[in-house]
């Protein structure tokens, strides 16, 4: 077991996300950053889809019950064992009763911490992806006891490590496709929407990111229709939303843009203030 003494502002436990079930309305949810996500399981030998903790702005404080290894990767958020600091990217062996802390918050907005084997909470639906209505548990809160593998065999991997592109964590270009309402705008929305720098609001998390200035809507809503991570929805008051992994399935307001797969990495890692460009793919 690791046991949670903090759990930091919001964490939780995701992995590639719930397929198969989003026609009765179940979101996709999994990780926010595939890319991070991907290597820290990448270091350890974990399957890709192996449950990682998607720890958000500031980290939680861990206690290890058994030996294991672990790997953290995306934001940096100064993290430590046992009090002496260790890095990003890097397969590092835990002992019994080990605690991992995190300090100041230097690039990003989302961490990883992978264990060896992934952590074990229940699946439900072929996902351990922690979502509101569909797993018991849908934050990490301080006294849970998250079950993980004790993994004496992977010391073998204790000095694995990879290196891995940050540039993206500071990248304010968010690339993207015409969504199935991008030619019903203007030329001139259209030239806005793909010129103009846009500002991460407050209202940001695991379901959407609105975004800071307006665009003009002209346009009439549609037909309640599919919509995915990714997609970026106009309001009728003009507000851009980007739809985020926990996001609904359906929804009526026109999708003029979606963004590619490499992007939701990028827009996981904003934060209220960041900006962002939308660049036509």
């Amino acid at each position: 077991m690791i046991k949670i003494l903090k759990p930091g502002f919001y964490s939780t436990i995701q992995d590639a996300g719930r397929f198969g079930f989003q026609a009765y309305g179940v979101p996709y949810s999994g990780v926010m950053d595939i890319y991070a996500a991907s290597m820290a399981n990448m270091v350890l030998g974990n399957d890709e889809n192996a449950a990682v903790m998607e720890m958000t702005m500031t980290g939680p404080t861990l206690q290890f019950d058994c030996e294991t290894i672990i790997c953290l990767s995306g934001a940096d958020m100064s993290p430590m064992l046992n009090n002496v600091p260790i890095q990003n990217n890097r397969a590092i062996h835990v002992a019994k009763n080990a605690v991992l802390s995190f300090g100041k918050l230097k690039n990003g907005f989302r961490g990883y911490l992978s264990v060896s084997g992934g952590f074990k909470t229940d699946s439900v639906m072929g996902s351990r992806s922690m979502f509101k209505g569909v797993t018991e548990q849908y934050f990490i809160a301080k006294g849970d006891e998250i079950p993980i593998d004790n993994y004496i065999e992977a010391l073998v991997k204790k000095n694995a490590s990879i290196k891995m592109n940050y540039k993206y964590l500071q990248s304010k270009n968010i690339e993207v496709f015409k969504g199935p309402e991008f030619d019903k705008l203007s030329k001139n929305q259209q030239h806005i929407l793909l010129t103009q720098e846009f500002s991460i609001s407050k209202d940001n998390n695991r379901m959407a990111y609105q975004l800071e200035q307006p665009l003009e809507n002209t346009l009439d809503a549609i037909i309640t229709s599919l919509v995915l991570p990714g997609t970026v929805q106009l309001t009728p008051s003009g507000k851009l939303i980007v739809l985020m992994r926990d996001c609904q399935t359906t929804g009526g307001y026109p999708r003029v843009l979606q963004l590619k797969e490499s992007a939701m990495n990028i827009m996981a890692q904003k934060f209220m203030g960041n900006k962002v460009s939308f660049k036509l793919v």
